[in-house]
């Protein structure tokens, strides 16, 4: 099996408990990893036989643009939109149902310590 991974995709969003970081916003980065079959794409050089990363990014930016207080809801809906607008046409092609793991981390969280990073790994 192969894998598209599009990573680090950088976003200033507003996603958070708190009112500071709904009005502030801050810095987050994303990884997708799809597993799927795209050794026909491999072959054919054919983008519609393999998953666009693009579109991918696409999704990426405009869920991370809907707030929610915590980032576990932000993966959530990253999952579903890549399997429901991407990866559907390959399973209407014969392939299996992909896997997609998101990570969603939160850059410097306003929490009581130093702390670098917070992540979320969404697998289905």
């Amino acid at each position: 099996m192969n894998k598209i991974i599009v990573e680090g995709i950088k976003i200033y969003a507003h996603h958070g408990c708190m009112d500071e970081e709904a009005k502030l916003g801050g810095n987050y980065s994303v990884d997708v990893i799809i597993q799927a079959n795209f050794e026909e794409a491999a072959l054919t050089d054919n983008l519609k036989k393999t998953v666009d990363y693009v579109k991918v990014v696409e999704i990426v930016k405009r869920e991370m643009a809907i707030r929610s207080k915590l980032i576990e809801a932000v993966g959530k809906r990253i999952v579903d939109a890549i399997h429901k607008e991407l990866l559907v046409s390959m399973q209407k092609m014969g392939e299996y149902f992909p896997k997609v793991q998101v990570q969603v981390t939160k850059l410097n969280p306003p929490i009581n310590g130093v702390v670098q990073s917070v992540s979320i790994i969404i697998e289905e």
